[in-house]
């Protein structure tokens, strides 16, 4: 894209403040963090209840960032960038996007519903990418940010567009229909995602209808719910012609009724009706939410006339979508971010700025397929390519294809192979070591065998972390914070299980103001892994206290022992307001300064230099359980008391925190300064009201070893505590007690979920692993099997278990591979 400034103005109804407005940028920016941003980007400032980009500019200019849309202009910076200012700058970004749109004139299939719109929208390109030159939806880019995102990258070479749409309430669809404009309407399955947001399935229906208000076709599947809501929607916005195209397992009044599905070895096939005549077609998918789907892309097809012969090759060529970046483990200290099913220009920028939030390593390094479908020609998409590779200052770049190999000058330290074969044959002489890699391929190089190689093998059970879930938890959290509270997030015990390092960096990236760890080690992980936020140390020993002071971590004090043990040391070192953390013990009775002791905590601290009291804190015993909340107004009175009394005799201002996750929801009127939020990020709250809005983060995962059948009458496991009273198919999983496990979870108390069905846990949890009851499940060796994630829960096991989900989640073993994955 390029934008002349000038047009905007009236676009945008903005105040122009700047200079010369005859500019082209070629780049839209939001966010501040992205190493893409410079001299041709037009950065907007979006502003929320809790994260404000205008604090950002002054950082941004430096960078060399000189054009903005802002709600007002920080202050020094008037007279050192251009700027437009507009009451609402998300808004700025939408109508900046429906101008654009309304540039092309092209086919665009517009995709909206509750479930599948990610997997229909890759497959279409699949499907029609021979015959079009596609401008896509990257990854599930389609909210009211993402949406504007994606219809912004398109160019004057695409001939189609394909982008979804995702609401979660009302009055949100209005807003992305006027920067899509479809042409073609596919609604894909309706089901109960954000149902919290509508007041019934009918409302969620005439929501998403608004995407296709001027749409010529709707592609849906007929059922008496949509077909009501399709009659009034048709009542209220009589375009014409209007098309409906339907689809039905039930209904032989559709346009395209399924005779026959028949599921066989992974594959279905299915016999169809349309237009009086019956067809065939072979899909390589055997669950029902996959034909759902695929039926939707057929409809598609049918619509663009496409032959039946080509309809039926290339369906039963479809693929598993990997709608996902992977962070993984590789060989010689190397850290692998796996996108290898996907290359296009768009998806790349969106890759490189997850390289740069999740690099474990300084060197930095791109293994690139050829990429496809940009819109330019060969020379500009590379160059582009090239400038990307530079502005995201990677250190070397691996080229596999022969178009990216014939522009090998355009790519300073680069190697180039003319497909993958080459590549691997000569992968021990390219001596990877301690690099971040970001593995980047269009499915037909099949990268995902070069993954295999680089990947650090350990056993097949994993935990996988879902980052965006977190990010999502962590802005539920933020929401209900005053404008002005800080947040520390507590990364202590391993991330709660979940990978601390890796979870610090996303931290990092979404600009929290602390972190929180139990023990100096912990923290020093940490900053050897190269986090720069501050740190404190909760629990920290007198003899970690050199430690904490050389990796400049933040002690946490609660004893006049251990306030005298730091200035000693403090003293010895020479420093200068070094900051502590003084904790008051307000009824947790852990640790902390009691009400008898703050008298010569203040003697102690008052006049001394050494150290700076940054903050005064307490713990909350109670915050999650309402029969003791009278108990937690009198810990947040006494808080309140003694710390104000520390403020006023010291003469100091310190951030001053109490409330935690639960305390964050139930008494948002202690938030002080700052709040401490720990298992709620991880998607748990003891609140059962509050769960339905958090995601799940964690999923440990593992495969089926062994399928047996044993007859009535024989045991399994240890100690014969299983006895088959029938023929029984047991299947073994590799994960045991020593991965985590409590072996109070086996003999039917606990199950795992394979193929979407309760599997219960037979005998004996052994130490490494444990055998189920598969006698109703369709399974066979290397399926996968979940352990807990949506089904069980972590809550649903604690409960089984009487414990606490805290225990379970920091129970899994180290050994256990964590991938993290957007």
């Amino acid at each position: 894209m390029s934008i002349n400034l000038k047009s905007l103005i009236p676009v945008f109804n903005a105040q122009w403040i700047g200079s010369d407005t005859d500019i082209f940028v070629d780049h839209i920016s939001i966010d501040s963090r992205s190493l893409q941003n410079g001299s041709k980007t037009l950065f907007i400032a979006l502003s929320g209840v809790n994260n404000d980009a205008h604090l950002y500019i002054p950082e941004l200019i430096e960078k060399g960032v000189q054009n903005f849309v802002v709600q007002y202009i920080p202050e020094n910076v008037k007279d050192k960038a251009n700027f437009f200012v507009v009451k609402n700058t998300l808004k700025a970004l939408q109508e900046l996007a429906g101008y654009y749109r309304q540039l092309f004139d092209f086919p665009i299939i517009g995709l909206t519903g509750s479930n599948g719109k990610t997997i229909v929208k890759e497959w279409l390109n699949f499907l029609l990418s021979p015959d079009y030159n596609i401008i896509r939806s990257p990854k599930s880019y389609n909210s009211q940010v993402g949406v504007p995102l994606s219809v912004i990258a398109i160019n004057e070479k695409h001939n189609l567009g394909i982008f979804e749409a995702g609401i979660s309430t009302v009055n949100e669809m209005v807003n992305l229909e006027k920067i899509i404009k479809p042409t073609i309407g596919v609604l894909t399955n309706i089901g109960s995602a954000h149902d919290e947001g509508f007041l019934n399935l009918v409302q969620k229906i005439d929501e998403k209808l608004l995407l296709f208000k001027d749409c010529p076709i709707i592609i849906y599947q007929k059922n008496e719910v949509v077909d009501s809501c399709l009659t009034q929607f048709a009542a209220e916005y009589m375009m014409h012609p209007r098309k409906l195209f339907s689809w039905s397992f039930t209904d032989d009044s559709a346009d395209v009724f399924i005779l026959k599905k028949e599921t066989k070895n992974d594959s279905t096939q299915i016999k169809y009706q349309y237009k009086n005549e019956v067809f065939d077609l072979e899909i390589p998918f055997s669950d029902s939410a996959s034909i759902e789907n695929a039926i939707s892309c057929l409809l598609v097809l049918l619509h663009f006339k496409y032959d039946f012969a080509v309809i039926q090759n290339r369906m039963k060529m479809l693929y598993p979508v990997e709608m996902r970046l992977e962070v993984k483990n590789g060989i010689h200290n190397c850290s692998l971010i796996d996108d290898s099913y996907s290359s296009d220009f768009q998806s790349l920028k969106i890759a490189l700025d997850f390289l740069e939030s999740q690099k474990k390593n300084a060197s930095k390094a791109v293994i690139l397929s050829d990429i496809f479908q940009s819109g330019f020609s060969n020379e500009e998409l590379y160059s582009k390519v090239a400038q990307l590779i530079s502005d995201n200052k990677i250190n070397r770049v691996i080229g596999i294809g022969t178009t990216i190999s014939s522009f090998a000058a355009k790519f300073p330290n680069s190697t180039m192979f003319q497909n993958t074969a080459e590549f691997i044959a000569a992968i021990e002489d390219l001596n990877f070591h301690n690099e971040t890699i970001l593995i980047k391929g269009a499915r037909s190089f099949q990268f995902e065998e070069i993954v295999s190689m680089l990947e650090e093998k350990t056993h097949e059970t994993v935990l996988e972390i879902n980052l965006d879930a977190i990010s999502h938890n962590l802005n539920y959290f933020k929401s209900k914070l005053a404008e002005d509270v800080k947040i520390m997030v507590m990364v202590k015990a391993f991330g709660y299980g979940n990978g601390g390092l890796e979870i610090a960096k996303l931290l990092e990236h979404n600009k929290v103001n602390y972190l929180g760890v139990a023990f100096a080690d912990e923290g020093i992980l940490l900053k050897n892994g190269g986090i720069k936020l501050p740190i404190m140390v909760l629990n920290p020993e007198s003899t970690s206290f050199p430690s904490i002071i050389q990796y400049k971590l933040e002690p946490e004090i609660y004893s006049i022992k251990g306030l005298n043990a730091f200035l000693k040391i403090a003293r010895e070192k020479n420093l200068k307001d070094f900051p502590i953390h003084i904790k008051i013990d307000t009824g947790m009775h852990r640790l902390g300064f009691e009400d008898n002791t703050i008298d010569e905590l203040i003697a102690t601290l008052k006049g001394n230099s050494t150290v700076r009291v940054q903050s005064v804190l307490s713990h909350l015993a109670t915050s999650d359980e309402p029969k003791h909340f009278e108990f937690v107004e009198k810990q947040i009175s006494l808080f309140d008391r003694l710390s104000s009394k520390l403020i006023a005799e010291l003469n100091i201002n310190p951030i001053r925190h109490i409330l935690n996750t639960s305390g964050i929801s139930n008494f948002p009127d202690a938030q002080f300064n700052m709040v401490r939020l720990g298992i709620g990020l991880y998607g748990v709250s003891n609140d059962s009201s509050e769960q339905k809005y958090l995601e799940n983060v964690g999923t440990l995962k593992s495969i089926i070893s062994q399928v047996r059948t044993i007859p009535a009458g024989d045991s399994v496991g240890y100690g014969r505590r299983f006895m088959a009273e029938k023929e029984t198919k047991i299947a073994t999983i590799p994960i045991g007690y020593a991965d985590g496990i409590s072996r109070l979870w086996g003999n039917q108390v606990g199950f795992v979920t394979i193929k979407n069905q309760k599997a219960y846990i037979l005998g004996s949890v052994c130490m490494d692993m444990l055998m189920v009851d598969v006698s109703h499940i369709d399974c066979k060796e290397g399926d996968s099997v979940i352990i807990f994630g949506e089904s069980p829960t972590v809550i649903e096991m604690a409960e089984a278990l009487k414990t606490i989900p805290y225990e379970i989640m920091t129970s899994i073993s180290q050994r256990v591979k964590r991938v993290f994955f957007r």
